[in-house]
């Protein structure tokens, strides 16, 4: 009989707050602050510190990091917020609710830039792949592809209300695109390396772009410029001037604020320049007064000049009154913000500043934590910063206590108390550099340093109770010692460290006071001296044996009552990093640095099996209580389930990022935690559902096939050379689900053709003989028309990978699918997916069709039928916008209040409900404590 296992699935991640490989981004309301965290995103409450959304992927993409993060300028289209991942695609998103609406394909690296269009309506993705796509949000489809790029597109701007697009790249090239007409009008060269970002302010008077170049590149914009200045006939952008930076560092984000007063520049470092965006009236004044101080200096040099009887060139007429205005009498340095690490990425806030700022600025930085400054005249002064909900660098150890209901994770500088259900921080304690950690019970804690300190951490209190130098060297392992009873800890704990020793502990209680509780303190009892520096500790669960792993690639084992030597365990490559003994004390595993897994017989030490467990060094191995099931985890960013009877593999868990560094697994094994080198801490929790060890390799080896096709298509082929002057492209790609949707339309053109058939064929029976037996509709058919069938299978598939399906399908086909174009032309609803078949199999199929007799007819008739049709549409959409302009004026006149929106007029009405009613239930509260008070008294 085929044995069953159940299976584990990724349940909570926390512990990221904010992702440095992505940037943060506002809502579209500019309450919330939008980050990337690993996988997914996260909305931040400022003001509270506390994450109000998170925007979760499905369990299918659980791997795909976020790279990029866009907010919708309007909050009115549903799909306000948009994140780029890893593998290139393109995940909308609802703002309100933070549910995925829709994941396009069409980039095949992963995607660099993202910018909503004025509207709302179009987004503009730009990749490593050097492709720009525009993306339409209400159809979820993609428009077209631009080419041009020579390297990866760092930033996008849209210009002239949407009908322009500026894309900068590491090409050291901006390019300007007409969207209309849908080319290149303008490549822009200056810069001397790579650009990394651009932005236009709101007022589209100038455009700023900053790379590794000791300065800032400044454009004019054509819509901004006077009449009668000199420009060429297709420029959009021209060379304003150039603005000196303070930095050495390269430019890694430049942003203006809501009205376009500052201008902040961030660059690869710890500082941001913020600089003032002066009006015309200013520039002016500051002009002139530039060409008086000029002239000044110039008269004063030619007095001296004339005493000393020489003569110099006067200065070139200039107009005092209207002197030329430069770049420096525009953009001047006003603040500079310094942060305590390096920053990531920089976000103004699109709401009204507080009263006296003039901007709000968002920080991401490097270690994990956001912080949001107040920019007013004078300084820049710190306001709110999210740190508690993430530890500052990789997490080294995680421990659950004995009920499972507090989980402790060590990092450099800090451990925290978490509550593993929920994946809320309960404590936050300062301490060294923990490696390794242990529960006490559910009050204290143990914490075992790389200094060597070994930390006693009261979680009642949240503090360090004491501090004791335990070792000479980092401490690698505590392992509580089991009780006879089997309660795990009561006698004691074991300490293994870098400077040779194990040591054993005892518990004491002391009370330093009268008044004080009792506190923890430990006294070392015994020492066992080694050879080598110790890496891991294990004890066996009835207590009598200790396993004690060294550095040179041994295991030793002793008995714990007189720690004299009973296995010596080899075979080994490299050092063992880990270890673990099962429940039962039968087996053990190591885990080493040489990718390894070997299972050892407790009883007379042999290797039960040696197994190639990960790509790289296995970090950590744990043995499910009471059962042979153990995990491990690695270097190579995978959790492995293992069978340690059988030696087979069970279960890959990916989701981690990094180096996942550490396991625990809950006394019951229903689920189990782990601490990656990304600083995410993740749960997986054992279901009811089942799973067989054949058809998990079936499925691994089905992923594997997949990932190579996948790659083998732009492996070998040959890549587009894009002309100089831009190229357009088709925006989608093509993937799995493109193939498996042109497979569907194939299958259901068959089954229609044979319906089709079948009905012939009733129909003539019928002529010839008037008691033919009834008709026997196909049952796949639902019950279905052959025409409204494909109509069903074509109308099922999604708008982005219909484009890709219908290139994906032969002509004979092609010309199948256009023959039903004409009968779906007279369904209202279905007009505009007729044209969009329509379009895409004319375009492809083009020669073929004219030079087809069959197909010239049709096309005739398609032509007049979709071009009533279209203007039908047209029509019936013209008047229901006059009918709502018309419905909008006859409001406005019956009511003073202005026309609003519905939704945010009834958003506003919930928060006002929303305030009384909690102004209702502090007044309850005042009430009652007042009628106690008074009953006390």
């Amino acid at each position: 009989m085929v044995k069953a296992y159940l299976r584990y699935e990724p349940a909570l991640t926390f512990g990221v707050i904010a992702s440095p490989e992505s940037n943060v981004a506002y809502d579209p309301s500019g309450r919330r602050l939008l980050t990337a965290a690993l996988d997914r995103l996260a909305a931040w409450d400022l003001k509270r510190g506390l994450p109000s959304v998170s925007f979760a992927p499905s369990s299918s993409s659980l791997s795909l990091a976020v790279s990029c993060i866009a907010s919708s300028p309007s909050a009115a289209v549903s799909s306000s917020i948009a994140s780029g991942h890893a593998d290139g695609s393109i995940r909308l998103w609802d703002a309100e609710i933070g549910a995925c609406e829709a994941t396009l394909h069409g980039h095949r690296s992963a995607s660099s830039a993202l910018r909503f269009g004025p509207s709302g309506a179009v987004l503009a993705s730009g990749s490593k792949d050097c492709d720009v796509i525009l993306w339409d949000v209400v159809a979820q489809a993609g428009l077209f592809r631009l080419r041009g790029h020579r390297d990866q597109v760092t930033d996008l701007v849209f210009l002239d209300s949407g009908k322009k697009l500026v894309s900068c790249s590491k090409d050291k090239f901006i390019r300007v695109w007409d969207l209309e007409t849908q080319h290149c009008l303008q490549i822009v060269g200056g810069h001397r390396s790579e650009i990394w970002s651009m932005d236009v302010d709101p007022s589209e008077r100038f455009l700023v772009s900053g790379s590794a170049d000791p300065e800032l590149q400044v454009f004019r914009i054509r819509q901004s410029v006077e009449e009668g200045e000199d420009w060429s006939r297709w420029d959009v952008l021209k060379l304003f001037g150039e603005i000196p930076r303070q930095s050495k560092e390269r430019v890694a984000n430049v942003r203006f604020n809501r009205d376009g007063s500052l201008v902040v520049c961030q660059v690869a470092g710890k500082t941001a320049d913020i600089y003032r965006v002066l009006d015309e009236t200013e520039a002016a004044r500051k002009a002139k007064r530039r060409v008086n101080r000029k002239k000044e200096k110039a008269s004063a040099k030619s007095m001296i000049a004339e005493e000393n009887g020489t003569i110099i060139d006067p200065l070139p007429a200039q107009n005092l009154q209207n002197p030329t205005i430069i770049v420096t009498d525009v953009f001047k340095l006003f603040q500079v913000l310094r942060a305590s690490k390096k920053i990531c990425s920089i976000a103004f806030s699109p709401s009204n500043p507080p009263r006296g700022c003039l901007a709000t600025l968002s920080l991401s930085l490097n270690n994990n934590m956001l912080e949001t400054y107040s920019v007013d005249s004078e300084k820049v002064s710190k306001m709110y910063s999210v740190e508690m909900h993430g530890h500052r660098s990789d997490i080294r150890s995680v421990s659950l206590n004995s009920e499972d209901n507090l989980l402790m994770s060590t990092s450099h500088n800090a451990v925290k108390i978490w509550n593993p259900s929920t994946g809320e921080c309960l404590r936050t304690i300062d301490s060294g550099y923990g490696l390794c950690s242990a529960f006490v019970g559910n009050r204290f804690a143990l914490v075992g340093t790389q200094s060597g300190t070994l930390e006693i951490v009261d979680i009642a209190s949240g503090s360090l109770a004491e501090a004791i130098e335990a070792h000479a060297g980092s401490i690698r392992s505590i392992v509580p010692i089991p009780d006879e009873d089997g309660t795990v800890g009561a006698r004691g704990f074991v300490t293994g460290s870098a400077d040779h020793d194990v040591k054993f502990w005892e518990y004491q209680l002391v009370q330093k006071s009268d008044n004080d509780s009792k506190q923890l303190t430990v006294t070392n009892v015994r020492t066992l001296k080694m050879t080598e520096d110790v890496l891991a500790v294990s004890i066996s669960p009835d207590g009598k044996h200790i396993a004690v792993a060294l550095l040179d690639c041994h295991v030793k084992v002793y008995h714990m009552d007189t720690l004299k030597p009973s296995l010596n365990l080899y075979g080994h490559k490299l050092p063992v990093l880990c270890m673990d003994i099962s429940s039962d004390g039968a087996l053990l595993v190591t885990g080493s640095a040489d990718k390894n897994l070997k299972i050892w017989g407790m009883d007379f030490g042999d290797c039960h099996r040696s197994i190639f467990a990960h790509s790289d060094s296995v970090m950590d191995v744990k043995f499910v209580y009471r059962t042979h099931y153990m995990f491990s985890v690695g270097k190579d960013r995978t959790v492995k389930y293992w069978d340690a009877d059988k030696f087979e593999l069970l279960l890959t868990l990916e989701g981690h990022h990094a180096e996942v560094w550490c396991l625990t697994i809950s006394s019951r094994g229903d689920f189990i935690v782990t601490g990656s080198h990304d600083r995410s801490i993740r749960r997986w929790d054992r279901t009811e559902e089942q799973l067989f060890i054949e058809e998990e390799k079936e499925k691994r080896l089905e992923e594997t096939f997949e990932a190579d096709l996948e790659n083998d298509e732009y492996r070998y082929g040959q890549k587009d050379d894009a002309p100089d002057e831009g190229s357009v492209g088709v925006p989608g790609r093509k993937t799995k689900e493109t193939v498996t949707s042109a497979d569907a339309i194939m299958d259901a053109l068959d089954t229609a053709e044979e319906e089709l058939k079948r009905i012939n064929q009733h129909k003539m029976e019928e002529q010839i003989n008037a008691k033919a037996a009834k008709f026997q509709p196909n049952v796949i058919m639902q019950g279905h028309s052959p025409s409204d069938y494909v109509l069903n299978v074509v109308s099922s598939i999604r708008p982005n990978d219909l484009e890709q399906a219908l290139l994906a399908l032969p002509f004979s086909d092609a010309l199948k699918l256009m023959s039903y174009l004409k009968e779906w032309s007279l369904v209202p609803s279905k007009v505009e997916l007729v044209c969009r078949v329509c379009l895409v199999l004319l375009q492809t199929h083009h020669n073929q069709l004219t030079a087809t007799p069959a197909a010239r007819s049709l096309l005739t008739e398609l032509k007049d039928i979709l071009y009533c049709r279209v203007k039908e549409c047209k029509d019936t959409i013209g008047f229901n916008l006059a009918a709502m302009d018309h419905i909008k004026e006859l409001l406005a006149m019956r009511s003073d209040a202005p026309f609003r929106d519905a939704k945010a007029k009834l958003m506003e009405i919930k928060q006002e409900l929303s305030k009384r009613s909690s102004r209702l239930d502090g007044d309850e509260q005042r009430k009652k404590k007042r009628k106690k008070a008074s009953a006390e008294s």
